[in-house]
């Protein structure tokens, strides 16, 4: 989860730990990085852009030592926590936890939600600018995906999975300014649909940082085809030109 938080002692008087002064608060494991018993189960009973109010006694915060020497012995503490982001990465842990041979038992169903969950944490590091992190974690996403399928069905949904994942990446190699790879993965993506128009608007970016004007006024062409009334790709036509 991602949160704001301030701690105190007494009566909202004393600030002893805040992240308060951060513009983009980092990612961290409850259990792990959050390791105070009732802040954890605090944090556990909120939502997605709550805030609360939490007053912990000794035992669910630092206990008869305290944390010297900015906390002493059997003392009360107030945290004043805003949940801004989180993401439910359980399922994730057990999967990788698990031999390749296992894995591959596995019902689609729990792949795909793995694999959806690591998508998830690239969007979040992609949307913080952290694009090689994001990058990662949408590879990691498409390892997940690459099991055979049993049936036509199947291998619908696997595909569907993998569309998103090659438009994920097509975008965040234009970020990371490798207009060859983004090309890449977008004709990866339009491989599983020609008429894709973002697909078709990603190509017509690589092509366009490439400057192969010609390529790229075909792709985006097409895309405008498909969404005439789309004004990312009409903005990057009048570009080309």
């Amino acid at each position: 989860c991602t949160v704001k938080y301030s701690g105190y002692l007494g009566n909202w008087n004393k600030l002893f730990c805040s992240n308060g002064n951060s513009k983009y608060p980092r990612l961290m494991k409850l259990g792990k990085d959050i390791t105070l018993c009732g802040l954890e189960i605090g944090l556990l009973s909120m939502t997605k852009g709550e805030a609360a109010l939490f007053i912990l006694t000794p035992e669910y915060a630092y206990g008869q030592r305290g944390c010297p020497p900015s906390i002493p012995p059997n003392t009360t503490v107030l945290f004043k926590v805003e949940v801004l982001d989180f993401i439910d990465s359980e399922e994730c842990d057990a999967f990788f936890e698990l031999t390749y041979e296992q894995r591959d038992r596995l019902p689609l169903e729990k792949v795909l939600k793995v694999a959806a969950t690591e998508r998830e944490f690239g969007n979040y590091f992609f949307y913080k600018q952290c694009f090689k992190i994001a990058k990662d974690r949408y590879k990691r996403a498409l390892s997940i995906l690459g099991r055979s399928s049993s049936s036509k069905a199947e291998q619908s949904q696997i595909n569907a999975s993998k569309l998103l994942l090659f438009l994920n990446l097509s975008l965040t190699y234009l970020k990371l300014e490798h207009a060859d790879r983004a090309l890449k993965y977008g004709e990866l993506a339009l491989e599983m649909d020609q008429r894709n128009a973002k697909a078709l608007f990603r190509c017509g970016q690589a092509c366009l940082y490439m400057r192969e004007y010609s390529k790229s006024r075909d792709f985006l062409a097409r895309a405008q085809c498909i969404q005439p009334f789309n004004r990312d790709i009409n903005n990057e036509l009048k570009k080309l030109a």
